[in-house]
């Protein structure tokens, strides 16, 4: 069972809210926050469909959990968090984050992949957790290290964004990672 809120040192982690969707599908459709988040294509999608994607995220059954990020102090809505695909063998679950471009830049984003990691090392029993990002996104890089991620490969020039080559970068950290971290003890 899920705790109604998952709090960090900066953010609270919480369930999706109907008040949340409109924040959350204009931030996925901007390209400021959308180039640098999505791995996939980034362009603009109708609000209903990316509002759905959201809901279905965000159903909070087994090991699959999605929940908004809000600061912990005044509660303001800055992004969601995701673990899906984890399986009862393998225990493996891929993290997907958003962080809407006003809020990025602030620690924000790697509170929040903290805790909802320690979630799902301590809570979900997950052995591990992976997650691909843009190798152009510095940030975001910087923020995964800073969150126990080691990179294990690079998918040279997989994305064409902008008129240019970019790599996929994949990442992971094990249940063992986890715990044997300083700021854990």
């Amino acid at each position: 069972m899920t705790p109604a809120v998952l709090t960090g040192a900066l953010v609270r982690l919480r369930e999706l809210r109907e008040e949340d969707l409109d924040r959350l599908v204009a931030w996925w459709n901007d390209p400021a926050t959308a180039v640098r988040q999505v791995t996939g294509p980034a362009h603009p999608r109708p609000a209903a469909e990316v509002a759905a994607m959201f809901w279905t995220w965000s159903q909070n059954a087994g090991c699959n959990l999605g929940l908004s990020v809000v600061t912990r102090d005044e509660g303001e809505l800055v992004g969601h968090v995701t673990l899906y695909g984890a399986d009862p063998k393998d225990r493996c679950a891929t993290l997907a984050v958003l962080v809407g471009a006003p809020h990025q830049g602030r620690g924000l984003g790697t509170d929040a992949v903290r805790t909802l990691v320690d979630h799902g090392f301590t809570e979900l029993g997950l052995h591990r957790i992976e997650l691909t990002v843009n190798g152009d996104n510095a940030p975001a890089l910087a923020a995964y290290r800073r969150a126990g991620f080691t990179e294990e490969g690079r998918r040279r020039e997989a994305v064409f964004r902008h008129g240019r080559w970019h790599d996929h970068v994949q990442m992971g950290i094990l249940d063992r990672e986890h715990r044997e971290r300083p700021e854990r003890r």
